[in-house]
């Protein structure tokens, strides 16, 4: 399988080192100069296929960034730095950050989105070692406006992928804790609380363990939808559905294997969720992951993890491919595929799907 949509011919990759926040952002800002006003501007039409007026994105953007600011200062101190840095407005950088929650007031209907497996594998010994690979699905149009980042200066320092502007995504960091990101979709989300691209750079930045990021999540001020599968080096291992009815640990669906794609896991919030947004596409992959992780062999190395997310014609799009005759806000792909081993303290990232491992650049991070 191919993937015939354009991507830049060298991927971005910024590095910033700075014990001030500000600092930090602005040197991370300066960074992505060029690259931030296409980035604006794809989201601008984004928000407006999904029928929200460039009046209410800021006045959301703007409520989120005191929400930020109310819960982790630092954190949008590092927002101001990018926008400063960018010569960006804030609230054009706070709407980047906030661009899920705002979009949670979309009419528009996404098509999918990204598939998660993370999986304790052990040795003669007995001795665990977790690794996680997910695809991140997301708008063709955003291919050229996301890049690799290694952030240094924070309680802990991390690496992965984000998209231009946002402060985190995917990652793994200095302590050894791992973060795979899922969307998913609650009716009661809204652009209120700390958004959860934000909430990831936290869990990023400031988790020492599984145990310690689940507490982060629990006490933060959340108001829309996710899913973290968040691990470490000792082994350990949790996947949260994250709502504004509350955070929920979700089941493996074997020892040692936890399996996400975008629809909830726990009762509670899947009495509320907004089924019309991913089914039935989550659950037909998750269904199909889930077969093909129990009926042979479980993956037993990064490779094999990888490979269990290729997925061809006829099959439920693990692998997703754009179909360029469709328009703009219906034009899905895999943007990019990453393996997550926080023993190493690293992160592989695939410049593609997953079915171009062989054909497409591999971004090698590592703290």
């Amino acid at each position: 399988m191919t993937s015939p949509f354009p991507r830049p011919d060298q991927r971005l990759q910024i590095i910033v080192s700075d014990a001030d926040p500000f600092a930090r952002g602005a040197d991370r800002g300066r960074q992505l100069h060029e690259t931030l006003p296409g980035t604006i501007e794809a989201y601008d039409r984004l928000f407006r296929l999904g029928g929200i007026d460039e009046t209410v994105v800021r006045d959301d953007a703007e409520r989120l960034l005191e929400a930020i600011g109310a819960h982790r200062p630092a954190l949008r101190a590092q927002i101001e730095g990018i926008a400063a840095g960018a010569g960006a407005e804030l609230w054009r950088i706070a709407a980047l950050n906030g661009r899920t929650e705002i979009l949670s007031r979309s009419v528009a209907v996404p098509p999918g989105e990204c598939s998660t497996i993370v999986r304790s594998i052990r040795d003669e010994q007995g001795r665990a070692h977790t690794l996680g690979v997910q695809t991140w699905d997301w708008h063709m149009e955003i291919a050229p406006y996301w890049h690799t980042i290694v952030s240094r200066g924070g309680v802990h320092d991390y690496a992965g992928l984000t998209e231009c502007g946002i402060l985190g995504k995917i990652g793994v960091n200095s302590a050894g804790v791992a973060l795979h990101f899922n969307i998913l979709g609650h009716r009661a989300d809204r652009p209120e609380g700390i958004p959860i691209h934000v909430l990831a750079a936290l869990v990023l930045e400031e988790a020492t363990s599984v145990a310690h990021a689940v507490e982060l999540v629990r006490e933060a001020p959340v108001t829309s939808s996710g899913s973290f599968a968040l691990f470490d080096e000792t082994g350990d291992a949790v996947l949260l559905d994250i709502s504004p009815e509350g955070v929920f640990e979700a089941p493996a669906i074997t020892d040692g294997t936890w399996l996400r794609t975008n629809h909830f896991l726990t009762a509670e919030p899947a009495a509320e969720e907004k089924t019309w947004l991913y089914q039935p596409d989550s659950g037909q992959r998750w269904d199909f992951l889930r077969d093909r992780l129990t009926a042979g062999a479980a993956p037993a190395d990064a490779a094999q993890l990888r490979a269990a997310l290729v997925t061809g014609d006829g099959e439920p799009p693990v692998t997703c491919v754009p179909d360029l005759a469709l328009p703009m806000g219906q034009r899905w792909a895999s943007l990019a595929t990453v393996v997550l081993d926080p023993a190493a303290r690293r992160a592989d990232i695939l410049d593609g799907t997953p079915a171009e491992n062989t054909t497409r650049p591999h971004i090698e991070l590592a703290l």
